[in-house]
Parts: structure tokens; sequence; C-alpha cells
């Protein structure tokens, strides 16, 4: 498995539905060293989960976590994801997503801004004025 693209196309985001797919996916980005992302289908809705303790070196961003912790927030607000998903600090769980393609959106969304870039989770979960 090649490492995944930074900003990573929705298309390329694993899907780790079951425990083997799970193991074989965050096996493959922590021997990478590389941010883990994947989604994962549990009882016909979908997790985004992502997780920086596979890139020991890398480093996120006081400006990225409270982007990608705004972010979270606004879904749950929403009633998109659970309120009981997780926004960090290194490991990330959106819950009860309705779709796949939605599910690889916000995790492609997710893993770019893990990287420092912004753009892709602004336009995924756009921030609206109150």
């Amino acid at each position: 498995m090649e490492p995944l693209p930074t900003p990573c196309p929705a298309d390329l985001i694993p899907d780790a539905t079951g425990m083997a797919a799970f193991n074989a996916a965050y096996k493959v980005a922590k021997r990478q060293q590389a941010v883990f992302v994947a989604v994962e289908c549990q009882a016909q809705r979908w997790t985004v989960k992502a997780d920086a303790l596979t890139a020991p070196q890398h480093d996120i961003d006081t400006t990225v976590y409270d982007a990608v912790r705004n972010a979270v927030i606004r879904l749950i607000r929403s009633r998109e994801i659970r309120p009981d998903s997780s926004a960090g600090p290194v490991y990330f769980v959106l819950y009860d997503l309705e779709s796949k393609d939605r599910a690889r959106e916000l995790a492609a969304a997710l893993h770019a801004a893990l990287y420092g870039d912004l753009g892709p989770l602004t336009q995924a979960v756009p921030d609206t004025p109150a």
C-alpha cells in the first residue's frame, strides 16, 4: 500500500471495515510513519478515524487542531455526527455518517488538515454565521 498523498482524494481513503482491514491499514500507516486515516462501516452508518500516533515525528499545529475541533463541533451541532465523536488532539473519530461518500470526503479533509492544508476541511465543513 502506497502512502496517501496530501491532500488525499476522497476515493483513495481506505475502507477499514472489519478488524483485519483496520489492522492492515493501521500497520501500513505505522510502518510509513504517516497519519492513519480510514473509513469504516458500523451498523449501516459510516465512521471516520484518524490517528496521528502512527506518525510520532508529526506535530499537529495549534491552529490546525483548533480548526479541526471547530469543524467537529459544527458537525455535531448540525447532527451530522454523534456527540460522542472525538476531536483529538491526536486521535479523531467521527461517528454515524449517512454515506460512505460523505465519510470519505470528511476523512480526506481531515487528513489534509492534519498535514496543514485547511482548505479541504473549510470546504467540507463550512463555517456558518451564527
